[in-house]
Formats: structure tokens, C-alpha cells, sequence
């Protein structure tokens, strides 16, 4: 999706990356506080600063070189804390907080794709490329975050259906934080790689044309 891009094209890419994922963070956390839990405003992260969002490895340097390398870029931020405890409608609640970043990324690329199809290459080229790589970011955000493994925002939807031993493995898994995505994308990514593309197909088909 993102190969074969230009000096200009990667700057756009790293800058719709750093805004996309401050966004999706501070979105976490306002869900959160709307159902009770004030932990993110206490620790300073209810806010859209990209600075209190943003790790330089996993959120900018990963990325760019999977980029770089032709392979679909993995984004992962400093985690935006909550209290389960202190949420409204318990495994539910969790649900809609870990939902509400990757649907926030799809409204996102959604808003973009409409300013596409208004402004058309009214604005320049450049712009109108711009454009286009800020959906794409957006919505490889919002698949690749939907997966349903933890610590993805994905897998608190399908807790709050799971039957409590499924509950149990997947608070194991989640213990191993980044690691475990990285277990995960070396040993399973692979397998569903082809699936996701499709999927991302759909939507920026979908938004794009």
C-alpha cells in the first residue's frame, strides 16, 4: 500500500501517523472518562498534544522502516491508561473504549475521503496525494487494530462476549504487552496478511473510488 514512496510522500505519511494515533489515543481516553473513569485525565493524557501520545520507536520509527521495507506498517502508542474498575457497564464499557480509537481513525479517514471527492485536485497534486496517504493511514490504523488479539483494541470488543476461560487466555496474552504483538505479527500476521489488504482494499475503494 505504501511502497515506492516519494521523500515528500514518507513526510506526509509520518505526519498522518503522528496526528492519526494522537487522536485515536486522546479518543480512548475521553470514552473513558465519559464512563466514569478519570485515570487518563489524572496522568495527563486526555488531551489531542501528540507529545503525550507518541513513543519514538513504536509509534514513528516501526512504522517508517516497515515502510521502507515494503512491508504494511504496524503502529503501537504509549497506551492511554483506564481503570476497568471505575467504568460504567464493566466488560462493556471496555468494549467501547477499546473501539472507540480504530473507529475514530475510520471517521477520520472517512472525513478525509469526503475532502477528496469535494476539492478533487482543485488544491494541487500534491495535496490531492496527501490526501489519499492520510486514508490510508487511517484506515490500515483502523483494520489493524480491530484484530481481536490483545493488547489490540479489537480483542476488549470480543472480551466482553468471550466465556471466562477465553477471558483468562487472552489476559495472559495481554500481559506480554508489545511482545506479544511482535509474537503475533512474526508468527500469525502472515497468515491473515492477505485477508487484512483485502479489507483495507474495501474501505479505500469504498471512500476513494
Amino acid at each position: 500500500m505504501f511502497s515506492g514512496l516519494s521523500s515528500f510522500e514518507l513526510l506526509v505519511v509520518l505526519v498522518s501517523i503522528v496526528i492519526s494515533m494522537a487522536i485515536h489515543e486522546a479518543t480512548h481516553g475521553f470514552v473513558a472518562h465519559w464512563l466514569g473513569d478519570t485515570t487518563a485525565k489524572e496522568q495527563g493524557r486526555l488531551t489531542l498534544n501528540p507529545l503525550k501520545h507518541v513513543d519514538v520507536v513504536t509509534t514513528v520509527l516501526l512504522p517508517m522502516v516497515l515502510i521502507i521495507v515494503g512491508l504494511p506498517p504496524i503502529f503501537a502508542a504509549k497506551p492511554v491508561p483506564f481503570d476497568p474498575d471505575r467504568l460504567r457497564y464493566e466488560e462493556f464499557g471496555m468494549a467501547l473504549v477499546g473501539v472507540a480509537g480504530p473507529l475514530t481513525n475510520l471517521a477520520l479517514a472517512g472525513l478525509a475521503g469526503l475532502v477528496f471527492h469535494i476539492s478533487g485536485a482543485a488544491f494541487g497534486q500534491q495535496f490531492y496525494n496527501a490526501l489519499i496517504l492520510f486514508v490510508q493511514v487511517n484506515i490500515a490504523f483502523f483494520v489493524f487494530n480491530m484484530i481481536p488479539f490483545p493488547p489490540l483494541d479489537g480483542s476488549r470488543l470480543l472480551y466482553a462476549f468471550a466465556p471466562e476461560p477465553l477471558q483468562e487466555v487472552m489476559r495472559q496474552i495481554e500481559g506480554f504487552g508489545f511482545l506479544g504483538i511482535l509474537v503475533f505479527i512474526l508468527l500469525v500476521f502472515q497468515f491473515i496478511s492477505g485477508p487484512l489488504l483485502g479489507i483495507e482494499n474495501f474501505f479505500l475503494q469504498l471512500l476513494l473510488g
